[in-house]
């Protein structure tokens, strides 16, 4: 990225007067927005800073070279002016403020921020050393924000955390006109939800790998806004850029490099046996009998009979049982899972009902969602979950 230095000039005169005051929540609302895209290992000083830019509206900006966010504000401004501070404690100062209108005034190099009797004095980063920030792409289409944040949650849980294998830390989205596939996976599980959005072009094909932090921090900001704007650069150029926007908020992310690896073929068209369980009392099961041992070690599952039970711990090692009714169908079934791994599954689901269905005790096993007992599998959302190998 190009940083393109301001003359002195221009910084001096933008130094010299900045002065407006806005209601504290609002401050705070998108001052939260933009400080998830600070930068924690900054190549350059200024991008440990947010630029306050008060001209007709009051916009936040910061950025990390990989991910930008900016926020705009109604304010009452009596005077325009471009500063930039910094971004961490502006951020711990806003959720901290009472709650009273705060003045932010500029004098000289520092910044004066008051709210009632709590007054703050901030340094100024050298805004001319700040880059320029890349806009959001042509729009792609629309999706309702709570569709968007549900769907975004419930595969980013999948996502890998090593950053030595970049593209299992990422989301992959799938594009396919009027249908959005999310699909993450770190090895031991995948979850894949499917959506549907309202595209501008009704034959559009792409896809995009997105950090799984990145857009999850995103997903819970604008849940609470009623559509989200997805806008995707077009593959022949060379920004790879993917932006989100909703309301005054906008984000724009570089795609991850790498190739996300084929998973369509991992999920079973059939089974040998499938259980069906009320997903609260097996969450209730599985963190009880998990008490008794480390958090990864197998929990044991033997399903048969219209009946489940768990199993932890074993030898001189602190033991744990339980049993459980269930809906159960198929040849019998004796699986261990890591137990984290199938609590994250669960709480995911987001049904009162979970369908588990079985290829083999040493295979995958497929969770999805059921409103009612005898009700449709809702496929929309499936999360794959690896078997692991316990002991005798």
């Amino acid at each position: 990225m190009v940083c393109e230095r301001t003359s002195p000039t221009i910084k001096n005169d933008r130094l010299k007067n900045m002065k407006f005051t806005v209601d504290s929540s609002v401050l705070t609302d998108s001052v939260n927005w933009v400080s998830r895209s600070l930068s924690t290992r900054p190549i350059m000083t200024a991008l440990l800073g947010i630029v306050i830019d008060a001209s007709k509206d009051v916009t936040l900006s910061a950025s990390d070279l990989e991910t930008s966010a900016k926020s705009s504000f109604n304010a009452d401004i009596k005077e325009t002016g471009r500063v930039l501070v910094p971004g961490r404690l502006l951020s711990e100062i806003s959720k901290n403020l009472p709650n009273k209108p705060v003045s932010f005034n500029l004098d000289g190099t520092r910044v004066l921020v008051t709210a009632g009797s709590a007054k703050f004095t901030l340094p100024t980063l050298p805004i001319n050393e700040y880059p320029n920030l890349p806009n959001l792409p042509e729009t792609s289409g629309t999706v309702p924000s709570e569709i968007f944040a549900t769907a975004v949650n419930q595969v980013a849980i999948a996502a890998g955390k090593d950053d030595s294998l970049p593209t299992l830390t990422g989301i992959h989205v799938d594009i396919n006109k009027e249908s959005i596939t999310l699909a993450a996976t770190d090895r031991y599980r995948l979850a894949v939800r499917e959506i549907n959005w309202t595209p501008n072009d009704p034959e559009i094909t792409t896809s995009a790998l997105l950090r799984a932090r990145t857009l999850a921090e995103a997903a819970r900001t604008i849940a609470n806004t009623k559509t989200v704007t997805v806008a995707i650069a077009p593959t022949t150029t060379n920004e790879r850029l993917v932006g989100f926007a909703s309301e005054a908020k906008t984000m724009t992310s570089r795609q991850l490099d790498g190739t996300f690896p084929p998973y369509r073929h991992l999920l079973p068209s059939e089974s040998i046996a499938t259980a069906v369980i009320e997903v609260a009392k097996l969450l209730d099961s599985v963190r009880r009998v998990a008490l008794v041992t480390d958090k990864t070690v197998p929990l044991r599952l033997k399903f048969k009979n219209n009946s489940l039970q768990l199993e932890a711990g074993t030898g001189d090692d602190a033991q744990a049982t339980e049993e459980l009714e269930i809906i159960y169908e198929g040849e019998a079934i004796d699986i261990a899972f890591n137990p984290t791994f199938l609590t994250d599954g669960l709480n995911a689901i987001g049904t009162t009902y979970v369908n588990i269905a079985f290829t083999g005790s040493n295979k995958p096993a497929m969770l999805s969602g059921k409103n009612k007992v005898d009700g449709e599998i809702d496929s929309t959302y499936r999360y794959l979950l690896m078997p692991m190998r316990y002991a005798s």
